[in-house]
């Protein structure tokens, strides 16, 4: 049987171990997918774009430079997703920031930049503590930054200010943020598409989060909100995702208190969070990435409420033989997820709370291992 020619090829740019559900949801679609590793240059890129004839450049991973896809997006013959503009103010807390702030007017919490430990020192003179002190230009990695402290009284100033400098790239430069108590930390999944008529977004249902001391990343949905806040959410979600233009998947991280939310940041790809979607939507949020990208007709209906425990990589490397696996998949309506150097424990139930907690069985399950 002959290939259809008119099968789009996909450059997919992923780090180790990373991009396998986003490749698959890409093939499942027709697609034809080429493996790039995110360090690829621009030469390399544009070269690959030129053999491959390829339709689609796609970053699967923050770590890939936004120049690589300024010059991938000069071809006139593909689209780059994320747009370079949103790769690049991702990655950059600052223009980010005060693009939420200052050009949209998006509601967050008090924030200061400062280039030097005098500069810190002043902001934290003039806004007090706790202050958390986040360097500007260093990814997110296991949900945790290199690099970032709260700052609860002024003998922290210098300290802080050399933990961030050394993580970040020079001339050194920080975000400090007042510290304030929220009663939830959510991601709202945005998918923004092109239609005939024009730009739509879609939302999935509010994924809530919490990182355990030990590591590992719980989300569960849908987290229930009052109807102002889910409005709210939504706007916020939308505005941001407008304005970075696009298709695709937004995780738009949120602080909610009350009634009330604060832009966080944004990330222009599918998301650990989001992993979630895995058991709980119709589609995931890799098929829904995949879908809007190549402006298919995407949904976000929820099948079941469902809940994940996210490992980090010294968790997974240590689950050996079969037997805790075996345990794992006893509970009722679980499953396991091995990506890369880390373990989903999923689990769907007639609610929230017996979905964390069937989630939380099989990852203690998974752990048994290595105990």
């Amino acid at each position: 049987m002959t290939e259809p020619t008119d099968r789009p090829t996909v450059l997919l740019l992923v780090s180790a171990g990373s991009g396998r559900d986003l490749a698959l949801a890409f093939t499942r679609l027709g697609a034809a997918v080429i493996i790039v590793p995110e360090d690829a240059d621009a030469a390399t890129l544009e070269a690959r774009i030129d053999s491959e004839k390829a339709r689609y450049v796609v970053a699967d991973s923050a770590e890939v430079a936004a120049d690589t896809l300024i010059a991938a997006a000069d071809h006139n013959s593909v689209e780059v997703f994320p747009t370079p503009r949103s790769a690049r103010l991702s990655m950059d807390r600052e223009g980010l920031r005060r693009l939420a702030a200052d050009e949209l007017g998006l509601p967050t919490v008090p924030f200061w930049f400062a280039g030097s430990i005098e500069e810190l020192t002043a902001v934290a003179e003039h806004a007090g503590f706790p202050l958390l002190v986040t360097p500007v230009a260093v990814p997110v990695v296991d949900g945790t930054v290199a690099g970032q402290s709260v700052m609860t009284r002024p003998d922290d100033v210098e300290a802080a200010w050399n933990l961030a400098a050394e993580a970040g790239p020079a001339p050194a430069r920080v975000m400090a943020e007042t510290v304030v108590d929220v009663d939830d930390e959510i991601t709202l999944l945005t998918i923004r598409n092109v239609g005939g008529s024009g730009p739509t977004v879609q939302f999935s249902e509010p994924i809530g989060h919490h990182r355990a001391t030990g590591g590992a990343l719980e989300t569960w949905q849908p987290h229930q909100l009052s109807p102002a806040a889910l409005d709210a959410a939504r706007s916020v979600a939308a505005r941001i995702v407008n304005s970075l233009g696009g298709r695709g998947v937004f995780a738009v991280d949120l602080l909610v208190r009350g009634d009330e939310v604060y832009f966080s940041t944004v990330r222009p790809r599918p998301h650990e969070t989001g992993l979630v979607t895995l058991r709980s939507q119709r589609l995931t949020q890799f098929e829904l990435h995949a879908r809007a990208i190549l402006g298919l007709s995407t949904d976000t209906i929820m099948i079941s409420p469902a809940a994940a425990e996210i490992s980090d990589g010294r968790s997974a490397k240590n689950v050996r033989g079969a037997q805790p696996l075996a345990e794992a998949l006893a509970v009722a309506e679980s499953d396991v997820r091995f990506i890369g150097d880390t373990f989903v424990a999923l689990a769907t139930a007639p609610d929230v709370v017996r979905a964390r907690d069937r989630a939380h069985q099989v990852s203690t399950a998974l752990h048994k291992s290595g105990s």
